[in-house]
């Protein structure tokens, strides 16, 4: 069974930096599609990054230029560098998992920019 853990988040000013990490335990790491998402008060969850086994990445168009996904297949992490934060990044976010159609998510990591 999967877990997974994100970590990293916080309080930060309109204009820096945080850097989220999803440490997953489990098997088949290096063949899962990775992804972060978020999810704001009363809004929808959304997809903000996803990085497939082979490093292809895909980004929600509000963040692209300032996010950054990445793996490292032999530590079971996935990161979500993110610069240039903005009041509007405000949300919780969620590490998932995708494999064969399967997903796992973690239990969230609040981010709060401030203006």
């Amino acid at each position: 069974q999967v877990k997974l853990v994100e970590s990293g988040g916080g309080l930060v000013q309109a204009g820096g930096s945080l850097r989220l990490s999803c440490a997953a335990s489990g098997s088949f790491f290096s063949i899962s599609t990775m992804g972060w998402y978020r999810q704001a008060p009363g809004k929808q969850r959304e997809l903000v990054a996803s990085i497939t086994s082979g490093g292809s990445t895909t980004y929600a168009d509000s963040v692209k230029g300032r996010f950054t996904i990445s793996r490292d297949n032999a530590e079971n992490t996935v990161y979500l560098q993110m610069n240039s934060l903005k009041p509007e990044d405000t949300a919780v976010y969620y590490c998932n998992r995708r494999i064969m159609s399967l997903d796992s998510w973690g239990q969230g990591t609040q981010v709060t920019v401030s203006s």
